[in-house]
Formats: structure tokens, C-alpha cells, sequence
């Protein structure tokens, strides 16, 4: 099994209903996929839609939402990323005003980006977070007014 077929797997789990993805090939390898409940439950902002998936380039996109919190919540484990790469400006800064649907960072996990996005205009008030750490599942991202 090499590395394309097991992206296409992830991408094809991500982009379904399905909690659990088990694949066996020829040779007798078998990799099992799981979603962890936690991920397809817990929004990016409180009382945000789950994840959606992004056919285009295969990223998730996730669209938080929530004006009575302020806070932007890391929706899954996984690399913060507060830049597309190294030596480009970040994608927001403490100050800036942002629209509905702009990215705010990207969080990858198992070589999959998902972009986190805002769900309405706002101005970010803090960053929270360094680019390249570690963040957990309801981390406080971003303070957003």
C-alpha cells in the first residue's frame, strides 16, 4: 500500500458519513481509518456546524460559528499552521477586520490541511496560539470581537 492509496482512503472517509473505513490489499496489509466522535461533534466555534469537506483540493473546511463566545476553538488535534508556508505573511493578525468565509488558519492531521474559516465578519482581537504547535480538540484559537 503506498501513500497515494492511503490518502485517497483518508479523503474518501473524510468526505463521507462513515465512522470507519477498513481496507485490506493483496499483499494482506490492512488499514483501518476511524473517525473520532469527538471531531464530527465538536464545532469550531460553540454551536457551529460540524466540518465539511472541500472536494476541490481535498482540505476539510471548517466554518465555525459564534458571536456569544468570541472564540475561535481548534476543531480537531492536530499542527496549527498560521501561514500557507514559511516566509508568507499570516493569514490574519491581532487587529484585522475579517469576512465570512476567510481562512484563519489550517490545522493539519495525517497530512490532511483543514482550513478553519470564519463564519461571519469580525475583527481579531488575539492570536492565541504559535504557528507549528500542537493544538487539541476545543482550544481556544483566536479571540474574535
Amino acid at each position: 500500500m503506498n501513500q497515494e492509496q492511503i490518502k485517497t482512503l483518508i479523503d474518501a472517509l473524510a468526505a463521507s458519513d462513515l465512522a470507519e473505513l477498513e481496507y485490506s490489499d493483496e499483499n494482506g496489509c490492512t488499514l483501518r481509518l476511524t473517525k473520532q466522535a469527538a471531531l464530527r461533534a465538536l464545532p469550531a466555534f460553540e454551536g457551529a456546524a460540524p466540518a465539511a469537506a472541500d472536494g476541490a483540493d481535498g482540505a476539510a473546511e471548517v466554518a465555525p460559528a459564534s458571536a456569544a463566545a468570541g472564540q475561535c476553538l481548534a476543531p480537531m488535534y492536530g499542527v496549527l499552521h498560521l501561514q500557507a508556508s514559511p516566509g508568507e505573511p499570516p493569514y490574519v493578525q491581532p487587529g484585522q477586520a475579517v469576512k465570512a468565509g476567510q481562512t484563519l488558519c489550517v490545522i493539519e492531521a495525517m497530512k490532511v490541511f483543514n482550513e478553519v474559516r470564519a463564519d461571519r465578519d469580525a475583527t481579531v482581537q488575539a492570536v492565541l496560539v504559535d504557528s507549528g504547535e500542537e493544538v487539541e480538540a476545543g482550544q481556544p484559537l483566536f479571540r474574535l470581537g
